[in-house]
Parts: C-alpha cells; structure tokens; sequence
C-alpha cells in the first residue's frame, strides 16, 4: 500500500470532519444550542463546532448571536469557533466584517459576554472605532463593556486635574462616579473626589438601603435551612420573638455604616456557621414603577418584595461583586416590604467568614430611585 502525501492525509481527515458534523452552519448552531448540563449532546457538538470552525468571517455575527440567552457552556463553543476563524482569517490578511460587528455590539439586547467579544474584535482591527464607542457605554448594561468606557473617563479627569482644571476634573469624576459599578472604581474615583474637596455619598448616589431589621441566627445544618420556611417568611411581626438556633431571637434595628450598603450579619449575630438571618426593610415610593432590586452576597439567598419571593440561589462562597444578581420589580406607590433570607453554611476555611449582603434600587440602567422621603 502506498504511503498517503501529507496533502493527502489532509484531504481525507477534512472528508471525515465533514462527513461527520451538519453541512450548514444553522444546523450546526442549533445542534450546540442542544447541549445540556452534565455533557449531554457534547458528542454532537463537538461534530458541529468543525462545521462553524471553518465558515468564514462573514458569519461571526451569526455566531455571537447564537450565544444569546445561552448558558456559558454553550456560550463556550461559539466563542472557540469564532477565535479560531479570526485567527485564520487575520492571518491570511482578510478583512473581518467591521461595521456588522460595531452593530452587533450596539445592540444592548445581545449576549453581554458575546458584546464583548465583538467590541474586542472592533478594537483589534480599529481601534481608533473601538475609542468612540466606548464614549456612548458609561450605561452599558454590560459591566465590562462599561468599565471600559468608565475607565476612559477616570483617565481623562486624571489629565484634567494635572492639567490644573479643577473644576472640569471633578465633572469627570462624578461622571465616572455615576457610571461605576466595579467597587475598586468606584473608590478610586472616590478618593480623587475628596482629595479635590469634594463630599460623596455613595449610598445615596447608588441607592443602597442601609437601615434595617435584623434577626437570627435560625438553624441551618446540612444546608436544610434554606429551603425551610422559618417565621419572618410566614409573617414579619416586628414585635414577635421566635425559637432560633440556640435560644430566643428577635427583631433588632440595623443601620449599616458602609460605604456601599453593607449589611454584616457576623457582629449582629455572632461569627457563626450553619446560620440563617433576614433582613427587613421597607422602602417609600412616590408612584408605581418597574424598578430593579440589585443584590450582593457571598451566601446563599432568597428576596421578597411585597411577601412575594422573587428569586434565590443556593450557592456558598462564590464571590461577590456590586449589582451581582439583579431583581426586576414593579413597586407600589407608597410603602414597599423587602425581606432578605441569607443562609451561612458549615465550611470553616478563612474565606468562607461572610455573612453578608448589600441591596440597592434603581432603574434597568442602574440609576439610583430614592424612597420619596430622600428626595
């Protein structure tokens, strides 16, 4: 038998690839669009990723929009096709299809992670594209994409105040300032404002509740805590004292001192694990509203809004960041109740110590509303 060329070997593993994956890449997206938790479909999908690997650029929007409304596993495979047709297409000196790529990232209601992708790609290829983008995204619903954009802004006050303009450097910060999301920003750009003279709120400028109820700590061992209903989820009654872990608990008022609304469970209950407390607070609006309940929490939780839950996660430790989870609501004029269920589990390492939470209402681009009374 004759040895095959490498040319040879070539052409029957592309014979293979193809006779293996969908011939058209919208089969091929829906095939990886299939894949479900645990790798089921991942067989098919690796199949369909050749397909979309060797499509050209013309496709790579097609590509990002797959990834809407993904979760990141699948987002993953439509991101590896589109690094390797760049790659290819870059280093074959071919053109990559900028102006649909500046569209797809102006469309806030794409894939935040996939709008990012698209901006890096526009910033590759035409940077000087990429800077006046950044000028519209300081209300980016895509917190990369706006810390960029807020990034830019906090270089531009640092040349002003060099520069000895004063007055236009502090307008540049507090522009940075209402745009930030990232905490390290944010108290970047509030250090400079003070260094500068000027006062910041920040609680107030980011709508953070900071007064409270508090009580517990209730039973959580081996986790069951959270799914049990304890007494403040059937009724809050601010007078009422209930059995707790370890001996009676009651409502005690809580006004939280940080900067960013955090609410430290630990000095109120006790640095314990296998816990559960709530916060409760109510909030005055001065109409009905769509608004957004932003929560930040390392621990596992549950929120209501008006005794109505809205959403939890059974997840410890993960990391925290401002805005992490964010809740749409309709708010009732006048008062509004808010409860807070967060649980503490049992591991003991150093990094597992919080028991804590920040909360903070604002509109869908994270401006602060203000309960009527603040205003």
């Amino acid at each position: 038998m004759k040895q095959l060329s490498l040319a040879g070997l070539a052409a029957l593993l592309c014979l293979r690839l193809c006779a293996a994956a969908p011939t058209d890449i919208a089969g091929a997206i829906k095939v990886i669009r299939a894949v479900g938790p645990e790798g089921r479909g991942n067989a098919d999908a690796s199949a369909a990723w050749k397909t979309l690997a060797v499509a050209d650029a013309g496709h790579l929007t097609a590509l990002l929009t797959a990834m809407d409304g993904t979760e990141e596993l699948v987002a993953n495979w439509f991101r590896a096709a589109v690094d390797t047709i760049v790659s290819r297409e870059l280093g074959a000196s071919k053109k990559l299809p900028v102006d649909e790529l500046v569209k797809f990232v102006a469309d806030t209601q794409h894939n935040p992670r996939a709008r990012r992708l698209a901006f890096e790609l526009v910033a590759r290829i035409e940077p000087a594209t990429a800077e006046k983008m950044l000028a519209g995204m300081l209300d980016d619903p895509s917190l990369e994409l706006r810390r960029d954009a807020v990034h830019r802004v906090i270089a531009d006050a640092v040349g002003v105040a060099v520069a000895g303009r004063k007055p236009e450097a502090i307008q540049r910060y507090q522009q940075a300032l209402r745009a930030g999301r990232d905490v390290d920003q944010i108290q970047e750009v509030a250090k400079s404002l003070r260094d500068l003279g000027e006062s910041v709120d920040l609680p107030k400028l980011f709508g953070f509740l900071t007064q409270w109820k508090v009580i517990g700590p209730f039973d959580n061992t081996e986790g069951k805590g959270f799914a049990a209903v304890l007494p403040p989820e059937k009724e809050v009654n601010l007078a009422a004292e209930y059995d707790g872990k370890s001996g009676k608990v009651r409502w005690a008022n809580h006004t939280t001192p940080h900067e960013l609304g955090m609410v430290d469970i630990n000095p109120l209950c006790g640095q314990l694990k296998g816990v559960v407390a709530y916060g409760y607070t109510e909030f005055n609006a001065d109409k009905a509203r769509p608004a957004e309940l932003r929560l930040g929490t390392k621990n596992a939780w549950k929120v209501w809004l008006n005794g109505k839950l809205l959403f939890d996660r059974e997840e410890y430790h993960r990391g925290m960041q401002m805005d992490q989870y964010r809740l749409a609501v309709q708010l009732q004029p006048g008062r509004n109740t808010i409860l807070v269920k967060a649980c503490q589990n049992e591991l003991v390492e150093k990094w597992t110590v919080e028991w804590q939470f920040q909360l903070r209402v604002c509109d869908h681009l994270g401006t602060a509303i203000l309960p009527a009374a603040a205003r």
